[in-house]
Order: structure tokens, then C-alpha cells, then sequence
């Protein structure tokens, strides 16, 4: 990677002291590790919006489908005063070329979701996304997103990076060549990736490069991106990575003896069962491909989506 991808993230996250208490909650796994591959965009509501550090806390009151911004002790309301710094800030990160966001979870005005909505009386409400995150997510539907908490799940740990860096390839690739053959060429080479999270959409986004015109394809890039976006959303499970396997040993038949090949299928049905990682089946697949020689495997991103080094797919 020449370039680093660019992410947005709530500032406190970074380590940065921009808390109501002048405190942050820095997390290493997202700088040390996430931070070899990502540039950082860092964003905090509540500060650059003007309520300073330190400050009085605020939380979301009312009514869960439309909460206001209300301070926890003196019930100032800051929620328009919010809304109208967010639409600002969201016009200047079209600018910036995000390729996803890193939220801070349970935040009033940066939460992705899930944050707590309280009654005019203190009581709990029901639960709604934070103010930033709620404007965010509405402008910039189909970019990854996902809160520093949930991260720690591998599964969506997995997913939220594998979007991050396929929307970032493809928005690359048509950069420096904004051509129909650029996108069937993505598409060819992501094709098993695709499948395995959604064969439906892999299949509608392969009728609509077929029958595009390749007059068509500047105006066509942001359709795709957000085919893409939308089908590598869904989860990408066992059964379907088994299957995806499967049938890309059928592509080694010619080369590989019987022997490994019955060995192979042993390994992908220990895979099935959750005894070993994914990362086996697909490494030994990848072994094969080299040693014989087989580029259309060697294409496909589906052996090598994201770097290794974040051992994405280690575990079981």
C-alpha cells in the first residue's frame, strides 16, 4: 500500500483529551495496529461544535425517533446547535475521501447506535443513534461504519475491514482508470469475495456491467460502489465460505493430485465444523494455486482481501 486509506473516527478514540471530563479513551488496537494501514480524519462533536473541555455532559432526551441534545444538570438544549455544526462538518468530509468511520460507541452526539434516550423525568426512553452519528450515517448510507466496541467481535471486526479495504481498491482502481473495463475487471477479480456474502447482488451487478455501454461507466461508478458496499454488508458465514472453497478447488482438479485434493476437502470440511480457522483452507488453497500456476486464482482477492498482518481471519 503506497497510500494510506482514510478513516473517520471520533477524536477521543485517538487518544485524544477532548472528553466532558478532559479525558479520552484511547484505543491501542485501533492506532498501533489499524493505524499502520489507515490515515485518521478525527472528529469530535461536542468540542468543535464549541461546548469546550471541560464540560458539562450532555444526553439525548425525548422522543427516541427524533431526540434532543440536553445538558445532564442545567437542561440547556444544544440539539440545534448541533445539527446545524453537523451538516456543516458532514459537507467538508465529502472532501476527505473517507473510506469508513470508527465511532465512539454510546456517545449522545457521536454514538453509531444503541445510545441510551432518556424521558423528561430521567427515565429511560428507548435508544437512538447520537446526533453526529445518526446525520452521518443518513448522508453517507452505504460507508462502512462501526463503533470502537464492537470491533472486539471478529466477525464484524472482519467485515467492517474487508468493506474498508475492497471500497478503497475499487475506488483506486477507477481513479486512475474510470473505465467499464476497470470495473469488469474489479468485478471479475472480487467475484468469489462478493459471493461470499451475497450471490444475489454479485449476480445483479454482473447483468448491469453486462449490459452497460462504456459511455456509461463514469456516471455508473457510484451505483456499483454502493452494490458493493451493500452486499459485502451481509455477514459472510461458514456454510458460504465452504461453498466459495469448494468450488475453487474445483478450478485446481486438473492440477492437483487426488490425494491432495481429498486432503483439501478435509481441510475445508475441519473449516465447516469450526475446528480450524479460515485462514487454513485458505492458505493451503493459495499454496496450490502458486505451485501450479493457476492466475485466475491468483486474481481473486477472495485469498488475500486484507493484510495478513491483521490476522482477520485467524480465528475460529
Amino acid at each position: 500500500m503506497e497510500n494510506k486509506i482514510r478513516i473517520g473516527i471520533s477524536m477521543c478514540l485517538l487518544g485524544e483529551p477532548v472528553r466532558y471530563d478532559g479525558q479520552h479513551k484511547h484505543d491501542h488496537y485501533i492506532t498501533d495496529t489499524l493505524g499502520q494501514f489507515f490515515e485518521f480524519v478525527g472528529v469530535c462533536p461536542e468540542v468543535e461544535c464549541g461546548l469546550g473541555v471541560p464540560r458539562e455532559p450532555v444526553r439525548l432526551v425525548g422522543d427516541p425517533a427524533n431526540p434532543r441534545l440536553i445538558t445532564t444538570r442545567t437542561g440547556i438544549d444544544h440539539t440545534v446547535r448541533m445539527k446545524e455544526w453537523c451538516a456543516n462538518r458532514i459537507r467538508q468530509l465529502e472532501n476527505e475521501n473517507l473510506c469508513g468511520f470508527i465511532f465512539k460507541a454510546r456517545s449522545p452526539s457521536s454514538g453509531m447506535e444503541n445510545v441510551k434516550v432518556y424521558n423528561e423525568n430521567g427515565g429511560y426512553a428507548g435508544k437512538a443513534p447520537g446526533i453526529f452519528g445518526q446525520a452521518f450515517q443518513e448522508h453517507f448510507p452505504t460507508l462502512p461504519c462501526e463503533e470502537e466496541g464492537r470491533l472486539n467481535d471478529m466477525d464484524l471486526r472482519e467485515n467492517f475491514l474487508e468493506r474498508v479495504f475492497t471500497l478503497w481498491r475499487f475506488r483506486e482502481s477507477t481513479k486512475a482508470s474510470p473505465t467499464l473495463r476497470t470495473m469488469m475487471e474489479f468485478h471479475a477479480r472480487n467475484k468469489f469475495l462478493i459471493q461470499a456474502h451475497s450471490e444475489p447482488l454479485l449476480r445483479e451487478m454482473g447483468r448491469l456491467l453486462a449490459t452497460m455501454k462504456a459511455r456509461e461507466a463514469r456516471s455508473f461508478i457510484p451505483v456499483y460502489e454502493a452494490l458493493l458496499m451493500r452486499a459485502l454488508k451481509y455477514p459472510a458465514t461458514p456454510r458460504k465460505h465452504t461453498n466459495i472453497l469448494q468450488h475453487m478447488l474445483g478450478f485446481l482438479r486438473p492440477s492437483v493430485d487426488e490425494n491432495d485434493r481429498h486432503e483439501m476437502l478435509e481441510i475445508i470440511q475441519q473449516y465447516h465444523a469450526g475446528l480450524i480457522p479460515l485462514i487454513v483452507p485458505v492458505t493451503l488453497l493459495r499454496h496450490y494455486a502458486k505451485k501450479h500456476e493457476v492466475q485466475y486464482l491468483l486474481d481473486q482477492y477472495y485469498l488475500a482481501p486484507h493484510p495478513m498482518e491483521l490476522k482477520l481471519r485467524n480465528h475460529a
